[in-house]
């Protein structure tokens, strides 16, 4: 990341279920803008892309391609679920019974956990994509004592990760184990593997770290592999608006080389409204920078 880069439009990319109800009005999204990229997670009112069958996933892929658009991302939802002798630090109010049934499809999802990866990676690979999104695992009282279980456990993946050609990207959030631009860069120090890396959304860790400058001085630059931007972070208007010139700025100067994916987050009934004036203000503020 020494040399200087330019974020400009095509590198914008945007999560296809929150800029449109359909995957066919995402694509419209995406032209409207001259985007060349979008990011996936599920198709609009269906399950997550990784978990559908082949043929449906494969479909969705030649569509994207016919219309001239790359997969930069494949979000999943991979270990986002309390781990195996950890006890969240957010209680839910649920019976004795009901708590020991969430347990018990935790502990399947974690032991399915290396053939769900294998699932996403098809994924990826069938989409053209070479990074896939994980998390950190349900957040506990104290984050600390088990950084070097996530560790172990994203580095056990990385070993299929580096066999598949697949990156392994990293994402904070706040009901996670690793939330903020600090926390990622800890974890970051305990896993060597060049295919572990991470996906910054600041707006995930809004109220617990100021994004810039602080928690952008804080994170390991180069095994930034992709960045997401909250509508709430990014419009005009919006209180919660993060100082997206000056991290821009800073993108380029470092050499940051990775796509700028949109996660419009909206559930107001204005998702597609929402989207509109997210991608507006990141294209102008991409042109002015």
């Amino acid at each position: 990341m020494a040399a200087k880069t330019h974020i400009d439009k095509s590198r914008i990319s945007a999560i296809t279920d929150e800029i449109g109800l359909s995957t066919l009005e995402a694509i419209a999204f995406a032209h409207f803008y001259g985007m060349q990229n979008v990011e996936i997670r599920n198709p609009p009112g269906k399950k997550e892309y990784f978990t559908l069958p082949e043929a449906e996933i494969k479909a969705d892929a030649d569509l994207f391609a016919r219309e001239g658009l790359k997969v930069s991302f494949v979000n999943t939802s991979l270990l986002k679920f309390t781990w195996p002798g950890t006890e969240p630090a957010r209680r839910r109010t649920e019976t004795p019974e009901a708590r020991d049934k969430r347990f018990a499809a935790e502990k399947a999802r974690w032991d399915l956990r290396m053939e769900d990866f294998q699932k996403a990676i098809r994924c990826a690979h069938i989409m053209g994509c070479d990074k896939v999104r994980v998390f950190a695992g349900a957040r506990v009282a104290d984050p600390t004592t088990v950084y070097q279980t996530i560790a172990d456990t994203l580095g056990e993946m990385s070993k299929l990760a580096e066999k598949e050609k697949v990156y392994l990207l990293l994402e904070n959030e706040g009901s996670q184990n690793v939330a903020t631009a600090a926390e990622l860069a800890d974890v970051m120090k305990l896993i060597p593997s060049p295919w572990v890396g991470y996906n910054w959304d600041p707006h995930n860790a809004y109220g617990k770290e100021k994004a810039y400058p602080e928690g952008y001085s804080l994170l390991p630059k180069t095994r930034m592999l992709n960045l997401q931007i909250k509508g709430k972070g990014v419009m005009p208007a919006s209180p919660e608006k993060e100082d997206w010139r000056a991290i821009f700025a800073a993108l380029n100067n470092d050499g940051y080389a990775g796509k700028v994916g949109l996660e419009t987050h909206l559930f107001d009934g204005t998702l597609i409204t929402a989207a509109h004036k997210s991608m507006d203000e990141i294209m102008q503020i991409a042109g002015e920078v």
